[in-house]
């Protein structure tokens, strides 16, 4: 799970360079009290973002989403991106802002500060059984890939209903009420349904039912289906 989350990070990180490199400057009056003893009209340098672009925006959504996924509308990291936004500055210093708070939540986790012991090794089991399904698949073994893969999936949703104290039951069911407890939205339902699916055909010898790709695709999801819910 860890190196998809890693991977997000590098990709966010890489958008964030290319909004750096939109700064531009531009010659402002300066508003300040400085300005006022030294006369009206006096005019500095002030470096801003290009906001018209859409690239900052794009990349700042990104951030709120990544940062909910990770950790939660609750954590500081969230909490303070809203207390800047609330100020609605459109200049550097929200995209400084924000840059900051991205590479402190990068830092962290790299370092292993986010996660629990308990939520490490259980990272380290599931991601171990998909690196198992993978070379299955690309052996060969699609029903028995699928099969692993599905077990994987029951399993994240069995731990994610343990924390949203959930009964335990048939995966259509928990699904049904973790959608209905709001932990994910009825896309992400369906798309577990589907997985599902795949791994029933499966494990009753169907493979007339699927795909070698839609097994690959099935791993992919998973994975970053785990990555985000079951990152703490």
């Amino acid at each position: 799970m860890n190196k998809v989350i890693l991977r997000r990070f590098k990709e966010l990180e890489e958008e964030m360079n290319i909004v750096e490199d939109t700064k531009y400057t531009e010659m402002a009056t300066c508003s300040t009290v400085r300005a006022m003893v030294h006369g009206t009209g006096e005019k500095e340098a002030y470096e801003y973002i290009d906001f018209d672009n859409q690239i900052f925006l794009k990349w700042y959504i990104k951030i709120k989403n990544f940062m909910v996924d990770i950790k939660g509308k609750n954590s500081e990291y969230y909490q303070k991106l809203m207390e800047i936004e609330k100020e609605d500055i459109r200049d550097l210093f929200l995209f400084d802002s924000t840059k900051i708070i991205f590479i402190a939540l990068k830092e962290d986790y790299e370092k292993g500060y986010l996660s629990s012991i308990e939520t490490l090794v259980q990272a380290e089991v599931f991601e171990s059984q998909l690196e198992q399904a993978e070379e299955l698949l690309k052996n060969g073994y699609i029903l028995a890939s699928a099969v692993i893969a599905g077990v994987v999936l029951e399993t994240g949703i069995r731990e994610l209903c343990t924390r949203e104290n959930i009964i335990h039951g048939k995966l259509d069911k928990m699904n049904a009420e973790l959608a209905k407890a709001g932990v994910y939205n009825k896309l992400q339902q369906k798309r577990i349904t589907a997985l599902a699916d795949i791994r029933n055909s499966a494990a009753h010898g169907k493979p007339e039912e699927f795909t070698k790709e839609d097994v690959k695709m099935m791993i992919r999801d998973i994975e970053q289906f785990l990555a985000t819910q079951l990152s703490e």
